[in-house]
């Protein structure tokens, strides 16, 4: 376009407007977009070698032409230096376990044909297939004298079936297939699809190769860790043995298993989980985690040791009113290591034997790339420091060491070259007080780059699933990918999320959604009172609990000008029998069986409140998402159409409920939720 200026003064300004768009233009470039996500790497799974020196992991990177996560083994010394490739390809390498005196490693790959367990010589690199297997192994164990690996894997079975009378199928015939029967509680399962029959088993193999031999028996799943004892005599595991134990989603029990005849030695037994067994390195103890069942949605996993028969049970971390993951033996076997999230981030504990507790101020992250959940991973060294994944809101996770001055030595820089020379969204922190009960709602605020104050912004507010869960200062690219359009995005942890106690978390406990809504309102209503957000130009999304929350925020309010639907909860009475998870959520989500309580969960479904919606609304679900059936979204779906407002619906192909397994469905998440704010944005007048 050519601009005719009449006067000085116009001419200067209008140059200036110029060189201003041109100027945004360039920043542009400069910004993350769609094509970083398949660039995006992290660190995972750290093992440190028994000499103290050298941390092996797990480098995760997006791979472009497969439309997945592929994984390959790295190394690095614990000073930061010599940081190269251990085994890479086109295929993934993963679990990566030392054996007891550090010359072998054992892991997990799919290089030549299907999931096998590989023993690979330090020394040398020289490698041997270790097993010949039809279905994955997992969780990978030496024994203490090096000569043998135990692992899980899946043991199909034979199906059943009542019909034996159909007529022999004539040559050539083409007919539609057996019938599938089904006769069992859990049979189906999202991310996997319809349950084949079969069981998970442990297994041990020669670690030099050879025929593997199952350890375990029954038709119950046996799944890690797996802990050998000192004398290799027996195996400790958890599991849940009981006839009914399709219908006790949350019982396990730690249980001893002799190694020659499989016999099992039940080691605890209470009402709830017991379960993570890890035993000491003087092989003196037993670590567990666990509680007992109080039937509430959100309960803490305490700490707890025993003796190595299962006797002298104590509880190490009765006042830690925070849930307790990834437990650790410290190497002289007087204490433990664990993570806990607090505040919206995953951070480290220690306690010793007597129950004297230590928080230490290390923070975890980093691994979780699409929404800013808490995340992390750590290995003890066994000289006082700790290897951990290292994230930040700008960053995902990178490996680094902690000593026991607390000083931080970073040890790998993963995504430098994509974002050192982007502007990132700056994350800043709020926390605003609950309108209705004066809590603390904490919250966090991405600023688009570039960020000027004086003006004014469109504001996404963005609510986590779970719903117990949480948020943090945690990277995530779709965070990013939102504020480099030039949106504000807040996202917040109201009342039941969890890394505040059981208490907060369970303020919704039957009752949800609910009061968390205002929490969400008036997070909102804090980052306007900032100064920097257009009142007019509000927009929501959420995924699982938090498509749920933003389903309800709209019969809620008007507020809005368009809101996107993520993989949500309409309807309690369906979901209750439609979700892959139904004997849990019936137990411990809803305060008896559904059609004895079918008021309840009505006044509880967003869809109730469909009749108020104004607000253009997309959904958005994984077309074989079976945690949140598509079932839920079309419910919705077509009842705002029947109301005629403005409404799309979105199935995102080979998609379970965990849409970003998959980066270019991420992508597509992102910019489908984006497309449909542009579509309601206020445009501003732009100059070409």
């Amino acid at each position: 376009m050519k601009w005719k200026f009449s006067n000085k003064s116009l001419q200067n300004n209008l140059l200036m407007l110029v060189g201003l768009v041109i100027s945004a233009s360039v920043s542009a470039a400069d910004v993350v977009d769609y094509n970083d996500v398949f660039e995006l790497e992290y660190a995972a799974s750290p093992q440190v070698h028994p000499n103290k020196k050298t941390v092996i992991y797990e480098r995760r990177s997006m791979d472009i032409m497969g439309d997945k996560t592929r994984s390959s083994l790295w190394q690095v010394n614990l000073d930061g230096s010599n940081h190269r490739p251990l085994l890479s390809g086109k295929e993934s390498f993963r679990s990566p376990t030392f054996s007891p005196d550090g010359k072998r490693l054992a892991y997990t790959s799919a290089f030549d044909g299907s999931n096998q367990l590989y023993v690979r010589w330090l020394d040398t690199g020289q490698t041997a297939r270790v097993t010949n297997l039809q279905n994955s192994p997992s969780s990978i164990s030496w024994s203490p004298d090096g000569t043998q690996i135990a692992f899980s894997m899946f043991s199909p079975s034979k199906g059943s079936s009542l019909f034996k009378d159909m007529p022999k199928k004539p040559k050539g015939a083409k007919w539609a297939g057996t019938a599938t029967y089904i006769d069992t509680t859990n049979y189906r399962e999202d991310g996997g699809g319809y349950v084949e029959p079969g069981f998970s088993h442990i297994y041990i193999v020669p670690s030099d190769g050879g025929s593997p031999r199952q350890i375990s028996s029954g038709n119950f799943h046996h799944n890690g860790p797996i802990n050998w004892s000192k004398d290799g005599k027996q195996l400790i595991i958890d599991a849940d043995r009981h006839d009914n134990w399709q219908l006790r989603p949350r019982e396990t029990d730690v249980y001893a298993v002799n190694v020659t005849d499989g016999t099992f030695t039940q080691l605890t037994n209470r009402q709830g989980p017991d379960a993570r067994p890890l035993i000491s390195p003087n092989g003196k103890h037993i670590a567990y985690l666990g509680f007992e069942d109080k039937k509430l949605s959100s309960q803490n996993l305490h700490l707890n040791v025993m003796s190595i028969d299962g006797k002298n049970s104590k509880d190490l971390t009765p006042t830690l009113d925070r849930s307790v993951a990834n437990i650790q033996w410290s190497s002289d076997s007087k204490g433990l290591y664990f993570a806990f999230a607090d505040h919206g981030q995953q951070q480290l504990g220690y306690v010793d034997l007597a129950g004297k507790l230590t928080k230490m101020k290390t923070k975890l992250g980093g691994q979780s790339l699409g929404r800013p959940y808490t995340s992390g991973d750590y290995k003890v060294v066994g000289d006082g420091r700790v290897v951990f994944t290292q994230g930040n809101p700008n960053r995902p996770a990178d490996l680094a060491v902690v000593n026991t001055k607390g000083e931080v030595k970073k040890l790998t820089a993963l995504n430098e070259d994509i974002f050192a020379h982007k502007i990132m969204a700056k994350v800043r922190s709020l926390t605003v007080i609950s309108s209705l009960d004066e809590k603390s709602i904490e919250a966090w605020v991405a600023l688009p780059p570039n960020f000027d104050p004086a003006k004014k912004y469109p504001l996404i507010l963005e609510i986590h699933g779970g719903p117990h869960a949480a948020y943090g200062p945690n990277f995530a690219m779709e965070i990013q990918l939102m504020a480099a359009q030039g949106y504000v995005v807040v996202w917040a942890n109201p009342r039941g999320s969890t890394s505040y106690g059981e208490d907060f978390a369970n303020l919704i406990h039957h009752n949800y959604p609910s009061n968390d809504y205002n929490d969400l309102m008036d997070v909102v209503d804090g980052v306007i009172e900032e100064g920097y957000v257009d009142q007019e130009q509000l927009f929501v999304t959420g995924g699982s609990g938090g498509g749920t929350l933003t389903a309800w925020i709209i019969g809620k309010t008007n507020r809005f000008k368009a809101a996107v639907v993520a993989k949500p909860v309409i309807n309690w009475m369906s979901f209750s029998l439609t979700a892959d998870g139904y004997s849990y959520f019936t137990q411990y989500w809803m305060p008896g069986m559904p059609w004895d309580n079918a008021g309840h969960l009505w006044e509880r479904s967003p869809l109730s409140l469909v009749g108020n919606v104004k607000t253009p609304t997309m959904l958005l679900t994984g077309e074989f998402d079976y945690r949140t059936p598509m079932s839920e979204t079309e419910q919705y779906y077509q009842a705002l159409q029947l109301q005629k407002v403005d409404s799309a619906m979105v199935k995102i192909k080979k998609s379970g409920h965990g849409i970003a397994r998959r980066p270019s469905n991420l992508i597509q998440k992102v910019g489908n939720i984006m497309a449909w704010f542009e579509k309601y944005r206020a445009k501003e007048i732009k100059y070409q």
